[in-house]
């Protein structure tokens, strides 16, 4: 099955010419010599564009959601690849409407018309994974249902498959390959595409997020109707507004779309680093802006198949990362790789620090729109491969979406200062984490916990100094009675500290 799906990827790049667009470059001209040779049996009169976007429908999803990826980087495409990508968004050809109606009858066990008084046979969205239709409860209430596509998880398997075996050749091959973590990175977005195919763990995605944003003035997030539920299908409630992309007709409905690009550089910082819970499949079509009178300006977000999480850890080190880049502190830059273990402890933090003041100090003090992040990340990674920086396969998922912001914001608003909007924000997360509320909001979330150990302390303690230890017994026949006195009293005092302190923050409820 394997060699049948990397044959046929080898025969639709060779009918859609895609080794033609690659070995243009090619230093030598040999091998487009023969490739122009082959082009007796295929047609290649149209456009470059469409032939990329029909191959990547043809090859699966994966594919498709790799374009969907290049749409967004209108700084590193030509504008005719970007618009006939951009089609990859929400316009992949959908399964016919007598299949359509067959899944949602399997997922139900019973017809349509019994689930719903109304359901549109042609879907108002398709994707590489799922496609969607509009409908109507029994009770009225508008819907939107989600329909997974058949028979599509044997295809990721098989695609996956391939990719494993490519990285593994690729950790063989090539001098970076081990660094990098080829087959880590595979096995990650292994398991973010896997959970895209159980549509009731999108369905929690979902809510998750809706909570976190619950009365928020910047996002909306659907309601789940979990009744409605199953695997295979989801319902949600129907959201209305305006594609993103479509910044004319936003600028014809009153948005304020300077405001929007702000607002969504805080939604995507909020979901990072207050939560560590993020939406990280932000492309174009995914995102909608309301525009009736309660909501408008607010983001609608769609889709919530793939979604990142984050350690405590890990937004830690970002924070102090992002916010020493904001501040131009490279050195700090340089040792938070070295104390995370991104980067070897024996680098050279000082030479480490030269090289990212290099890629990053002609950046500064520039709109977004003279900024290419792509070119930025592509400086970074050769200056990472030089002192041995591993890739982690954790954050891979947070680069991506990274990019995604990236496109979204030189959409709306070039002039957009990304630094300006966000420093202020970690500055703030910085200083609720590390800072003195930071240490009173720790306190009182652990409060619970010291309220049923204190009290068992002495009895831990006498546990301790009383057990059947021979090497405890040891020790304690080498302390003089003076310092076992000492060493109690110690323990006696930090144990009124932590009673008192405890008492203090439960009282007050922390300092305003």
């Amino acid at each position: 099955m394997r060699l049948f799906r990397f044959l046929k990827i080898a025969r639709v790049a060779s009918r859609y010419g895609l080794d033609q667009m690659i070995l243009e470059h090619e230093p030598s001209g040999r091998l487009m010599q023969l490739a122009n040779g082959l082009q007796f049996w295929r047609d290649l009169s149209t456009p470059r564009a469409v032939r990329l976007r029909m191959a990547l429908e043809d090859l699966g999803p994966i594919f498709v959601k790799f374009g969907q990826v290049l749409s967004t980087r209108r700084d590193l495409l030509p504008q005719d690849i970007a618009d006939e990508l951009a089609l990859l968004q929400d316009r992949v050809p959908p399964i016919g409407p007598e299949m359509a109606l067959a899944c949602v009858e399997a997922a139900y066990g019973k017809p349509v018309n019994e689930v719903f008084t109304a359901f549109e046979r042609e879907p108002v969205a398709s994707a590489s994974v799922a496609q969607v239709h509009f409908a109507t409860l029994p009770d009225g209430r508008e819907v939107a249902v989600k329909i997974l596509r058949p028979g599509i998880g044997d295809i990721i398997d098989h695609d996956i498959a391939l990719l494993q075996i490519l990285a593994g050749l690729l950790e063989k091959l090539w001098s970076d390959g081990k660094r990098l973590k080829p087959r880590e990175v595979v096995a990650e977005f292994d398991k973010y595409l896997h959970d895209e195919l159980d549509l009731m763990r999108e369905a929690s995605n979902c809510s998750q997020l809706r909570r976190n944003f619950t009365d928020s003035n910047l996002l909306k997030v659907p309601e789940v109707y979990w009744d409605w539920c199953t695997h295979t299908v989801m319902v949600m409630e129907r959201m209305k507004g305006i594609p993103i992309s479509q910044v004319d007709a936003l600028r014809d409905a009153g948005v304020d779309i300077q405001a929007l690009a702000r607002a969504g550089v805080e939604i995507f910082f909020t979901q990072v680093f207050r939560d560590g819970f993020f939406h990280a499949d932000m492309h174009p079509g995914n995102i909608f802006v309301a525009v009736d009178a309660e909501n408008k300006g607010k983001y609608i977000a769609l889709d919530f198949g793939i979604m990142g999480t984050l350690t405590d850890t890990d937004k830690n080190y970002l924070a102090q990362n992002f916010l020493a880049f904001f501040q131009r502190d490279y050195k700090r830059v340089a040792e938070a790789h070295v104390e995370s273990g991104w980067a070897p402890k024996d680098t050279r933090v000082d030479e480490f620090e030269a090289a990212i003041r290099t890629v990053c100090e002609p950046i500064f003090d520039r709109p977004l729109g003279e900024i290419s992040f792509g070119r930025v990340l592509l400086r970074l990674f050769q200056t990472s491969r030089r002192f041995n920086v591993e890739v982690q396969p954790q954050l891979v998922l947070l680069q991506k979406t990274l990019l995604n912001i990236e496109g979204l914001g030189r959409q709306l608003d070039p002039e957009l200062d990304l630094w300006k909007t966000a420093k202020p924000f970690l500055e703030r997360w910085m200083s609720e984490q590390l800072g003195w509320r930071g240490f009173i909001n720790n306190m009182k979330k652990e409060a619970p916990r010291w309220a049923g150990l204190v009290p068992e302390l002495p009895r831990l303690v006498h546990q301790a100094l009383s057990r059947d230890d021979s090497a405890l017994q040891a020790r304690l026949a080498t302390i003089e009675t003076k310092q076992r006195r000492t060493a109690c009293a110690l323990i006696f005092s930090v144990i009124v500290i932590i009673c008192l302190t405890a008492a203090l923050v439960w009282r007050t409820g922390g300092i305003p």
